[in-house]
C-alpha cells in the first residue's frame, strides 16, 4: 500500500504527466456528461416512467447490452446513444479490407499519407453507419414501450422534422465521440478511442453493486446470510477472473532471434541475440464481438419474424425452431458459440499475422533464430508456433465467453450483474487498464532518464521522482 501511494505521489508530482492526466478526466467527464442530454422531441417523462418498469430480457435487451460495450446507449434517447461504435466498426472493417484488398494494403504501407487517406475513408464509412444506426435507433423509439404502451416521441408521427433533428444528433455525436477520442491521445494519457469504451463499461458496475446491497438489505432474515455467502462468492470470482485474465493477456512466447556477426578488420558488428514475443492472445476481443454477431443477431431476428402473424403456421413453426435451438440455454448455441470463437480466433490471426513477411524480413536484416535455416523453413517454424499459441488463446476466449452464462444459470444472478465476471467487458476493461498503466510507467521512466543525464544529479530508477526545479540550458 505503501508502494502504491508512493507511486501516486510521483506520479502527481511531474507537472506534464499530472496535466496529461487531468485532461484526460475532464474529458471523459465531458463523454459520460452527453448521456444526461436528451434529444429533441422525446418524452422525457414518458421515458423515465418506462424505464421503472421491469421488463423481460428479448432481441432488444441484448442489443443494449452489448451497446454499452463500446460506450453506448441504445436503450436510451440521448446524444451520446451509438457511443463510439460506429467508428469501431468503421475500423475493424478497413482492418480487414487492407488485409484482403492488394490495393489497400500498399496504400498503408506508403507511410503516413497512405495511413491519412485510410484515416479519411474510416472517417467516411463512420458517418454512413452512425446515419443507418441512428435511423434504427428513431425506429424503435417510435413504437409504444412499458406497459401502458406510452410513447417515448413526442410527436411518432412525424417524419421529418424531429427524425431529422434526432438522426443530425446522434451521428454529431458519434462523431464527437471520435475526435474527443484522438484528443485524449494527443494531449491525454493513453489511447482515447480505448478509454472511452473502459469508461462505458465500468459506468455500469455502481448500478450492479447497488443491485446486489439491495438484494441483502430486501433479503428474509433466514435467506440473508445465503445472500451474502453468493455476494462474497461473487467478488471472489471477479477477482479470480481478473487474475486469470491479466496473466492471460501479458502472457508471451519469447522466441530467440540472433543477429548475424561481421567481422571489419579487428571490429565485430551484430551478433546480439534478443526476443521476438508472440502474445497468447494475439486476437483481443473481437472473436468473442464476431462470434456473438453471428449467433445472436440473425437468431434475434428469426424471433421477430417468426412472430409475424401474416405469416404461414408451418413457416412460423420453423422459424420458431431455430429460434428455439439457438437460446443462450441450448447445447446447440454452446457448440456453435465455441467454434465460432475458436474460428474468429484463426481467422484473426492469420490476417495479421504473415510468417513468410516475418521470416523475409529476418533474413533480409540478417537475423536468424538459432537452431533454424532462415527463409522457408523459419516461416513454418513461426507458423507452427502460432497456431500452437493462438489454440490456447481460443480456449482462454471461450472459457471467458462462457462465464457469464455459466453464473447467471448457476447462481441466478442478474446477467448484468454476471457481465462484468466474463465476457467482452471484462477483457476490454483489463486490457485497456494495462495499457494505461504502461503508458504512465513509460512516462516515468522518461522522466527519471532525463534527469539521470543531467550530469548524473538525477535520481536513479526506484528513487523517487525527477525534480522539476533543476535548471536547463
Amino acid at each position: 500500500m505503501v508502494a502504491i501511494i508512493k507511486i501516486l505521489k510521483d506520479i502527481f508530482q511531474i507537472p506534464e504527466l499530472r496535466r496529461r492526466i487531468l485532461i484526460t478526466f475532464i474529458l471523459l467527464a465531458v463523454f459520460r456528461l452527453g448521456f444526461h442530454i436528451f434529444l429533441p422531441g422525446i418524452n422525457i417523462g414518458a421515458y423515465l416512467e418506462s424505464t421503472k418498469e421491469e421488463k423481460q430480457r428479448d432481441f432488444l435487451d441484448w442489443i443494449s447490452y452489448t451497446s454499452r460495450l463500446t460506450g453506448g446507449r441504445f436503450d436510451s434517447p440521448v446524444i451520446f446513444s451509438l457511443g463510439i461504435m460506429p467508428y469501431i466498426t468503421a475500423s475493424i472493417i478497413f482492418s480487414l479490407m487492407v488485409k484482403v484488398f492488394p490495393r489497400l494494403e500498399a496504400l498503408s504501407k506508403e507511410g503516413e499519407q497512405g495511413r491519412r487517406l485510410i484515416n479519411r475513408y474510416t472517417r467516411y464509412s463512420t458517418v454512413l453507419i452512425s446515419v443507418v444506426q441512428s435511423i434504427l435507433l428513431m425506429n424503435q423509439w417510435r413504437q409504444p414501450m412499458g406497459t401502458q404502451n406510452q410513447y417515448v416521441m413526442i410527436d411518432p408521427d412525424s417524419v421529418f422534422i424531429y427524425p431529422f433533428l434526432q438522426i443530425l444528433c446522434l451521428t454529431t455525436g458519434s462523431l464527437f465521440l471520435m475526435w474527443l477520442g484522438e484528443k485524449i491521445t494527443e494531449i491525454g494519457i493513453g489511447n482515447g478511442t480505448s478509454l472511452i469504451i473502459m469508461v462505458g463499461i465500468i459506468a455500469g458496475m455502481p448500478g450492479a453493486f447497488t443491485d446486489q446491497i439491495r438484494l441483502i438489505r430486501n433479503a428474509a432474515p433466514d435467506e440473508q446470510p445465503f445472500v451474502v455467502v453468493k455476494a462474497l462468492i461473487l467478488l471472489g470470482l471477479y477477482f479470480g477472473v481478473v487474475a486469470a485474465v491479466v496473466f492471460i493477456t501479458k502472457g508471451q512466447r519469447r522466441i530467440p532471434v540472433q543477429q548475424q556477426r561481421s567481422i571489419r578488420g579487428k571490429r565485430v558488428f551484430g551478433g546480439q541475440r534478443s526476443y521476438m514475443p508472440f502474445r497468447v492472445n494475439p486476437a483481443g476481443v473481437l472473436p468473442i464481438i464476431f462470434a456473438q454477431s453471428l449467433i445472436v443477431l440473425p437468431a434475434g431476428l428469426l424471433g421477430v419474424v417468426a412472430n409475424n402473424p401474416t405469416l404461414p403456421n408451418g413457416i412460423r413453426q420453423f422459424l420458431h425452431f431455430f429460434h428455439d435451438a439457438f437460446q443462450s440455454t441450448s447445447i446447440i448455441y454452446l457448440i456453435t458459440y465455441i467454434t465460432l470463437i475458436i474460428f474468429f480466433t484463426y481467422f484473426w490471426t492469420s490476417l495479421m499475422f504473415n510468417p513468410v513477411e516475418i521470416a523475409n524480413n529476418m533474413k533480409e536484416y540478417g537475423s536468424f533464430i538459432p537452431g533454424i535455416r532462415p527463409g522457408k523453413r523459419t516461416a513454418e517454424y513461426l507458423e507452427k508456433v502460432m497456431k500452437r499459441i493462438t489454440l490456447a488463446g481460443a480456449v482462454f476466449l471461450s472459457v471467458i465467453a462462457l462465464v457469464p452464462q455459466i453464473v447467471n444459470e448457476s447462481l441466478g444472478v442478474d446477467y448484468l450483474v454476471a457481465g462484468f465476471l466474463g465476457g467482452t467487458g471484462i477483457l476490454i476493461v483489463v486490457g485497456v487498464a494495462l495499457d494505461l498503466v504502461d503508458k504512465i510507467e513509460a512516462q516515468l521512466l522518461v522522466r527519471q532518464y532525463e534527469g539521470f543525464m543531467r550530469g548524473g544529479e538525477g535520481p536513479r530508477r526506484g528513487s523517487g521522482p525527477v525534480k522539476e526545479s533543476v535548471p536547463t540550458v
